[in-house]
């Protein structure tokens, strides 16, 4: 139960940081800046590995959870019980989110400005790059130590950096829920719940490729 309350807590700190700063930026008029966004959500993404990654792993996102247990380093039993806790957090925070700033359209929504075939395409790559330095400096299905607080928050800052102007990257269908349930912008978020378990999943099979033939193998 402390593993799956962890995730509850992890995604809801992550979501509501991380979103609101850009619901925050929306109703502000742009007072946070979209620099000021990809820095809370790298910074949120390393405190809550810090905080929680020893406890249920620090995933915080369906698609991580699913590639883990596509790799055999994680249960399968326990996938649908990590995405509802996980679920849970999210959506708690956007309704927290929804309360405070009543006047925000998007609370931190996913959005594409480009058509759903790029979107696409971008949204799998970013989660790719995203689950391929996860999978690489993580401890079995955990995220845990000073090098994945790092490595993980520095990724999602950098990709929040250069592609949030394009879809909001998310990398996170979890993410990608909550603010759209809360506000009803359900635009393209199919595309979202899709391209991030593609991602991840694609890049277990590349560090198949690449390391040893029992790299995944440790549930």
């Amino acid at each position: 139960m402390k593993r799956y309350i962890a995730e509850v807590i992890g995604t809801f700190s992550l979501i509501f940081c991380g979103t609101g700063a850009m619901t925050i930026n929306e109703v502000t008029g742009g007072d946070v800046t979209h620099v000021g966004i990809a820095i809370t959500w790298g910074l949120i993404v390393m405190a809550m590995i810090y905080a929680f990654g020893d406890i249920s792993g620090a995933h915080f996102n369906p698609a991580v959870t699913i590639a883990f247990a596509y790799a055999k380093k994680f249960k399968w039993s326990e996938v649908p019980k990590y995405i509802m806790a996980q679920c849970v957090g999210a959506i708690l925070a956007s309704a927290l989110l929804w309360y405070l700033f009543p006047d925000s359209e998007f609370l931190g929504g996913t959005i594409p400005k480009l058509d759903e075939i790029r979107a696409l395409i971008l949204e799998t790559l970013l989660t790719y790059f995203l689950m391929l330095v996860i999978i690489n400096v993580s401890t079995g299905a955990k995220e845990i130590g000073m090098m994945a607080g790092i490595a993980i928050g520095g990724v999602v800052l950098l990709e929040a950096m250069f592609a949030g102007p394009m879809t909001n990257a998310s990398m996170n269908p979890a993410r990608s829920l909550a603010p759209a349930l809360l506000s009803g912008h359900w635009e393209h978020q199919w595309l979202y719940m899709v391209a991030p378990v593609i991602g991840a999943i694609l890049a277990v099979m590349t560090c198949k490729l690449v390391k040893t033939d029992d790299c995944c193998d440790d549930c």
